[in-house]
């Protein structure tokens, strides 16, 4: 192929294609370094289109470089962003993604761009011709910067700092409000440009986060605008960190707000957008990190597309946003600000079994407000931090986060240790031991009523009812299942009492071998 040179904003470039990786200001031209020689217009295509339209390609293949051109400056700006953390792979080996310091790609007179052309249209198309866009890729007049999502299959927890890091690959997300509505977990998310949620949208919806479950369901809102009022785990305005955490919510960790910045002075790539950071840094332990995998535009064929964004599945399959058990994230949690008279290795073993098998528990000798908790790995301590951090337990708010530790150690023969900690790698209580087990479908956050299970049929609502109380907790309501008196809900005074609750009851010996089975509820009585 000629190595014709793309045309830049002087119309000189003397170091034109020597591969140099001097930085350069952003520019909708992107020189992609490593190429693979035996790769195809679509698979290098194939890596602009979750980020937007496409608009050139020249391939150098003798020296396994590229230049793709995007349709907008905001598109590339996206990409180079996204691909900085996540090295793309294209026929499994990685490629490099810069900005080019060329502004725009003419390659009319060069040999095969027929071809490329055709590329450019068939992936396109398919990416974008489903789409509320026009023919150019364009929006549609009076398209909102809100979406509204919806997330199906919610068979591990998706959180707001989850889904904040998705949908800042493309663009810079300014509120996001999450709550749940008919049994399903939603949220409003809204981007500083109605162009980044247009790509969000066609990327994202029926997309999996996890394999095989938590899908996206990604529309746009009627809303234009979002009015936070709080800043907590259920809602976020990135562009005001002064606002107050609301009644009951744990105030927002230091560490998170030293990740935000000052309110205003955080610079932006974005056109439209200053002040305003694209990609506001969460702690890692906060969530799992995200890589766009296995992303195949339907109608595209496996032969043309192997490696486009990683490793694939079938044809046509959806996307996995693939983030269980990240390898920075360690198996081990430190829980702070614990009460320290009332707390035991018992009680946390049970309490955290909730969400993942528990192996070890320490709570810190010199320290007994902290303690570290060891889970079976990584994805069920995300899980558990997810769902228990910002709890309240015995009168405290709870933080729980990742712990640099990789192992919780146990104590040396003769070390003092009062018994502080305890190695449950063997006990019989852990819930997740069986692989597929339906305890992996029932992980629900904390809440005021309890599921009860494994209830012998001599034991009426009464005594169950008694036993709650006569513990300490406030009843407000009991039901048994009408299909199985083996299950029961009951509902406490506060999310607080059910945690200790559960805590003290879960396995307790109700008579004729059974042993009662505490978890918490979704429904509600």
């Amino acid at each position: 192929m000629s190595t014709s040179t793309p045309s830049t904003a002087n119309g000189n470039d003397s170091r034109q294609f020597k591969g140099d990786r001097s930085p350069c200001g952003p520019s909708r031209v992107l020189h992609v370094r490593k190429v693979p020689i035996e790769v195809s217009e679509a698979e290098l295509i194939s890596l602009g289109v979750p980020f937007g339209r496409v608009t050139n390609l020249l391939m150098l293949k003798g020296k396994n470089q590229a230049f793709i051109e995007m349709a907008s400056e905001e598109a590339a700006i996206t990409m180079v962003n996204y691909y900085t953390t996540a090295t793309p792979h294209v026929r499994n080996q990685p490629v490099y993604i810069q900005y080019s310091n060329h502004r725009e790609l003419k390659t009319d007179n060069l040999p095969n761009q027929g071809r490329v052309q055709a590329a450019l249209q068939a992936v396109n198309a398919v990416a974008l011709g489903g789409s509320a866009s026009g023919g150019d890729g364009t929006l549609m007049p009076g398209q909102s910067p809100v979406l509204r999502i919806i997330v199906e299959n919610l068979f591990y927890p998706v959180s707001l700092e989850v889904l904040h890091q998705i949908f800042s690959k493309f663009g810079t997300v300014l509120k996001i409000i999450t709550f749940t509505k008919n049994n399903q977990f939603q949220a409003l998310l809204q981007y500083a440009d109605p162009m980044n949620a247009h790509h969000a949208k066609v990327t994202l919806d029926g997309q999996n986060i996890y394999n095989a479950c938590c899908t996206l369901r990604v529309e746009f809102s009627k809303l234009t605008s979002l009015n936070v009022k709080y800043n907590n785990d259920k809602s976020r305005d990135f562009t005001r960190l002064d606002l107050p955490s609301g009644d009951g919510q744990p105030t927002m960790d230091p560490a998170l707000t030293a990740a935000f910045g000052a309110p205003g002075i955080i610079s932006s790539p974005y056109a439209g957008a200053a002040g305003f950071g694209p990609a506001i840094g969460f702690p890692q332990a906060v969530g799992p990190p995200f890589d766009l995998l296995s992303y195949v535009p339907p109608g595209l064929s496996m032969h043309t597309m192997t490696g486009a964004l990683g490793p694939l599945a079938m044809p046509g399959s959806r996307m996995t946003l693939h983030g269980m058990a990240p390898i920075a994230v360690h198996a081990v949690l430190l829980v702070s600000n614990l009460n320290p008279d009332s707390i035991s290795p018992h009680g946390l073993f049970i309490l955290f079994g909730v969400y993942g098998d528990v192996h070890r528990v320490k709570i810190l000798f010199n320290k007994k407000e902290n303690a570290l908790i060891q889970m079976a790995d990584a994805t069920q301590a995300q899980l558990a931090m997810s769902h228990l951090n910002g709890q309240r337990l015995h009168g405290k708010v709870i933080r729980v986060t990742v712990s640099k530790h990789q192992t919780v150690q146990l104590p040396r023969e003769g070390q003092e240790d009062q018994g502080l900690t305890k190695d449950f790698s063997g006990s019989p209580l852990h819930r997740f031991k069986k692989p597929g087990s339906k305890n992996f479908q029932n992980i629900f956050p904390p809440s005021a009523t309890l599921h009860l299970s494994n209830i012998p049929p001599s034991i009426t609502d009464d005594i169950l009812k008694e036993l709650f109380a006569g513990t300490g907790y406030t009843v407000k309501a009991f039901k048994f299942f009408q299909k199985d008196r083996k299950m029961a809900l009951i509902q406490l005074g506060s999310v607080e009492e059910a945690i200790q609750a559960l805590i003290d009851l879960h396995n307790h010996d109700l008579g004729e071998n059974h042993h009662l089975r505490v978890s918490f509820s979704k429904s509600t009585i």
